[in-house]
């Protein structure tokens, strides 16, 4: 059995929101990376990343993004082509990509193609408008399904999945994905990454397999005594 330690609190109604960002990033990880595009209502393409992300449900395939307004409020380019829009597409990035990832986190202005910068090959969405990344292992092609206002530091945006690609070494014909192609990375706190490469599996056990497991834990049962 581990070590119990000493746990120290923080009372986030009593915190700022930089430092309830800072202890949330830190704690909460590794996060999966979206690297999002999207098109503007009058036809340019758009990247950015994004670490508040997740699979949220299957039936409907539903995914969430945390999209960072600016500070004066305007929406990102990314939270704006998707109110425009109502489309964008999920890549997972993999150790290769990350570099060209990190560009497309650069705040350039919304002239300027991030893919382009990045060097990231590109074909069109096959249900969404928005460019698919061939560089990426897996890309979900999404429709937004809602947004959720809570707050005035971002956006949740709800996107029900319509079609996804994943590398065809990377899954097999029983939808089996290989983790170990897949060599998606995960953000941690501050600027550091992680990579997905230690793996380990644990099956989760029935009731009866627990029971059975204690009991044999526990040595042989003696038979009581007659009486």
């Amino acid at each position: 059995m581990s070590e119990i330690k000493q746990h120290t609190h923080f009372d986030f109604t009593e915190m700022s929101a930089r430092d309830r960002y800072k202890l949330l990033i830190g704690t909460v990880i590794p996060r999966p990376i979206a690297l999002i595009t999207t098109f503007s209502a009058d036809g340019k393409a758009n990247a950015g990343p994004f670490s508040f992300f997740n699979v949220l449900t299957h039936d409907p395939a539903i995914v969430a993004i945390g999209v960072e307004n600016y500070s004066d409020l305007r929406f990102k380019d990314t939270a704006r082509n998707i109110r425009e829009t109502g489309e964008f597409t999920v890549h997972i990035c993999d150790d290769a990509m990350v570099r060209q990832m990190e560009i497309c986190a650069i705040k350039f202005g919304p002239d300027v193609d991030e893919l382009k910068e990045a060097g990231l090959t590109t074909v069109p969405g096959q249900h969404v408008r928005s460019p698919r990344i061939l560089n990426a292992p897996a890309a979900l092609e999404c429709k937004r399904y809602m947004t959720l206002e809570v707050g005035k530091a971002r956006e949740i945006i709800l996107g029900e999945v319509v079609g996804l690609f994943v590398r065809s070494d990377a899954v097999n014909d029983r939808l089996h994905v290989d983790q170990h192609k897949m060599d998606a990375i995960g953000r941690l706190g501050g600027h550091s990454y992680t990579r997905t490469r230690d793996q380990f599996e644990i099956k989760t056990q029935t009731v009866e397999e627990w029971e059975a497991a204690k009991q044999q834990a526990s040595g042989p049962q003696k038979n009581p005594k007659p009486q």
